[in-house]
Formats: structure tokens, C-alpha cells, sequence
């Protein structure tokens, strides 16, 4: 799995259409809000280049590309932290993401119908942000009753905790988010276990009309300003001319995307954003059965990595025998890159690179 993203928005802000362009899954899209009755998941592959030349250089029995999930949920309105629509239901289904996906509004069109009556880029966003702090504040609340209690005991670990969830729920109190508190790696640690929605990491997703590409126009800049503040990040895209381009042969995508204007569609967008967003990179596995992308964090050490292939790998790890990327492609094939020098072998401190080829020596 590359990452985990939760999608969320208000009504009728292209959520949907956002995400049946993605993943081509099919999600009920209507100019209706609460369409959206169940959560819906997708799991797309993450194109990467790299993986066609390994493939096309090791002519493997199978091909696995890392994958990113999205899990769309139904639009929330003010007031779904207590019950109001169908979001707060839902709200479950995206605890356990790596990152949120906030769909926001960037276009005017009088054929649909805007739950709040106009376009508001920033009311909208403060709208979804309150409604998951109420949510978070509820979690939060339940956790410090308990803890105070504790506390009072004499428990020890409570009483360093004690601070950090009164800290956490005045902010969430005040509708400021739990990424915006400043809390530090320790405070982190202990408020980990809560899951808080409002502590991940958020891309903002302006949904615009076709003519606003690839740019996004003043609506966008308007969210632009904001993100910027936040330290966050955005993404322009146009749900329907997504959807258009999902329904394309891979052969049309690339001119296609050419007459719009775009380097790239809004999926690769995400990806890449939401890979440095998150601090992942990709290493390869390669050999005549399988050539395979795997996602890690940056600064992960060899075992950790080996770890996803299967635990095993990391309890038993030996050493890694490892390959650039660029020197594999460049000099055509393993057998000169060993001639070379240029196979390394690193052992359990070694920090493994974006783009890695790498096999692992363990013991079973």
C-alpha cells in the first residue's frame, strides 16, 4: 500500500466526481447531497516509470506497482459532528488514513446546487475543519475523563499526559485543528493512539471548471493563501475533465492532456504531492518473477524496509544487496552493474534511497 486518503468535502463539491475519476470505481455522482450513502474505497496503482523500464529490462512473470487508497465518505454539513446529514456516520471510516484529501468548491455553475447557498472556498473549509474538531473534541474529552481519574490515583503516565490532552482539547475547543497546536514529537507519541482526524496531514483539493486550468483562478488563489499559512498543500483539478480523461485509451491520455495545458493528470498530482506531503519514497524489488514497487517513509533503515515485503525479513536480516536505479537503467541490465562495482552491500544502518533496487540476505 503507498498511502491511505480520506476524501472529504461538503455537498455537491465534486467529491464523487473527484473520486470516480480517480479510482473509475463507479461511486454514485448526483446533483443531490448525501449521494454518497456508504463509504466508498478505491484502490488505484501509482504510476511510476521506473517500474516500466525494470519490467522492460527483466521481462518478469508478474508486475505489482505500489497502490494508493481513497476512501470517500458522504458530505458533511455543519452540524455532523452532532448527527446532522450522513458525514458523521462515516467519520469512522477515515481514522485510520494517513492523510485527508479536502475537496473544496473552486467554480460557479447555477445547475448545482451549492448546500449553503454560494461559493465559499475559506466558509467551506472552516465549515469541514469545525466539524472535525467537535468530532475530535469528543474523543479527546473521553480520554482526558479517564485520565483524570488516573491522575488523581497517582498514575504517573497519566499525570504527563494529563497536560497534553487539556492542551489539545482548549484548542479543539476554540476550532483550531490539532496539526495547528504546535505540539511537539513527545506530545505526538501521546495523542497518537486517538487517531485524531484534525492531526493529519491535509491536501487540499480545489475542484474547477475546465476553463480555470491549469492555473485554478482567483478562487483557487484564495485557497493558495490559505494553505500557505497552514504550511499545507493543494492540488487543482477539474473533476470533469478528470472523468473525461478516465474514460480515455492510455495512448490519448498524453495528448489530451496536452491540449488542456497539463503536464500530468490530477491522479499523478496527487501522488506526487501527497508522497511529499506524507515523506514517502519508492523502492524496487527486481528478478525474473516479479518486479515490484514498495512505499516506505524517508530515512527508513534496511530492515524496516524489508519489513514490508514480510516481518520475517527484518528479524532475519542479513545485509541488503543494493543497485541505483539510474545505474541499472543506464548500463542495461544487473550483470554489468555488478561488473562495474556498483552492487552494493549495506548492512542494518544503511538508509535506503528513493528509487533502490534492492534483494535481502536473511535467515529464515
Amino acid at each position: 500500500m503507498g498511502f491511505r486518503c480520506g476524501i472529504v468535502g461538503l455537498p455537491n463539491v465534486g467529491k464523487s466526481t473527484v473520486f470516480n475519476a480517480l479510482t473509475k470505481a463507479g461511486a454514485a455522482a448526483s446533483n443531490y447531497p448525501f449521494c454518497t450513502i456508504d463509504p466508498n474505497v478505491g484502490i488505484v496503482p501509482v504510476p511510476d516509470e521506473r517500474l516500466n523500464k525494470l519490467s522492460a529490462m527483466y521481462q518478469p512473470d508478474k508486475v505489482t506497482p505500489t497502490t494508493l487508497q481513497f476512501v470517500d465518505i458522504a458530505g458533511l454539513v455543519k452540524g455532523a459532528s452532532e448527527g446532522e446529514g450522513l458525514g458523521n456516520q462515516f467519520l469512522g471510516h477515515i481514522r485510520e488514513v494517513d492523510a485527508i484529501l479536502h475537496v473544496v468548491r473552486c467554480f460557479e455553475d447555477e445547475n448545482i446546487i451549492h448546500v449553503s447557498g454560494s461559493v465559499g472556498p475559506i466558509r467551506d473549509i472552516e465549515v469541514i475543519d469545525t466539524e472535525l474538531c467537535l468530532k475530535d473534541l469528543d474523543t479527546v474529552e473521553k480520554r482526558l475523563d479517564k485520565t483524570e481519574k488516573l491522575a488523581r490515583s497517582g498514575d504517573k503516565v497519566a499525570k504527563e499526559q494529563l497536560p497534553v490532552y487539556q492542551k489539545v482539547k482548549e484548542a479543539l475547543s476554540q476550532a483550531i485543528t490539532a496539526r495547528k497546536i504546535g505540539l511537539n514529537d513527545k506530545e505526538k507519541e501521546i495523542i497518537k493512539d486517538l487517531q485524531l482526524l484534525t492531526i493529519k496531514p491535509v491536501l487540499y483539493c480545489c475542484n474547477v471548471s475546465e476553463k480555470d486550468l491549469p492555473g485554478g483562478g482567483p478562487l483557487v488563489n484564495i485557497v493558495r493563501e490559505l494553505a500557505q499559512k497552514e504550511g499545507a498543500k493543494i492540488v487543482v483539478i477539474s473533476g470533469q475533465v478528470e472523468a473525461e480523461l478516465a474514460e480515455l485509451a492510455d495512448s490519448e491520455r498524453e495528448s489530451f492532456l496536452a491540449e488542456m495545458g497539463l503536464k500530468e493528470s490530477g491522479l499523478n498530482q496527487l501522488i506526487r504531492i501527497g508522497y511529499d506531503l506524507l515523506g514517502l519514497i519508492t523502492y524496487f524489488t527486481a528478478g525474473k518473477q516479479e518486479v515490484r514497487a514498495w512505499t516506505i517513509e524517508k530515512h527508513t533503515k534496511a530492515p524496516q524496509a524489508a519489513a514490508v515485503i514480510h516481518t520475517d525479513f527484518e528479524r532475519g536480516f542479513i545485509r541488503a544487496e543494493v543497485m541505483r536505479y539510474e545505474d541499472l537503467v543506464s548500463l542495461g541490465n544487473e550483470k554489468t552493474v555488478k561488473e562495474k562495482g556498483l552492487l552494493r552491500v549495506e548492512g542494518k544502518e544503511y538508509v535506503v534511497q528513493d528509487g533502490d533496487v534492492m534483494y535481502f540476505r536473511f535467515n529464515v
